[in-house]
């Protein structure tokens, strides 16, 4: 059985403060664009997600670097994606003694580099 190359690293960020329809504006941008050109757009949107998905794209590229020896020119964003978090419950105070709930919204956020054969 001849051994397999692995070509992928990942990079995931769990229950990150920002609700998954906002992060997902931002990830939709960088899924499939080379990894530097991903982080040059990524710097210059001004969306509240895209410093938190900048840092997690570095931390993809930094492990596909250091733990399995991939060239970071040679990297493309294959996979990108923003699952729903726990959701935070909260109350606000309303007329007449009533509350209406508020959803505090949290996402994880999960990066996978690959290079270009």
């Amino acid at each position: 059985m001849a051994e397999q190359e692995i070509t992928s690293a990942t990079a995931r960020v769990k229950n990150v403060r920002i609700a998954p329809r906002k992060a997902r504006l931002v990830i939709d941008l960088i899924r499939g664009k080379n990894a530097a050109e991903a982080l040059a757009m990524l710097q210059f949107t001004p969306r509240a997600g895209s410093p938190i998905i900048a840092k997690a794209l570095k931390s993809a590229i930094a492990n596909a670097e250091h733990n399995f020896d991939l060239d970071a020119q040679n990297l493309f964003v294959s996979e990108a994606f923003v699952n729903e978090g726990p959701t935070l419950k909260r109350f606000r105070p309303r007329a007449k003694g009533s509350a209406s709930p508020i959803n505090k919204r949290t996402s994880s956020i999960t990066v996978v580099v690959s290079e270009k054969n």
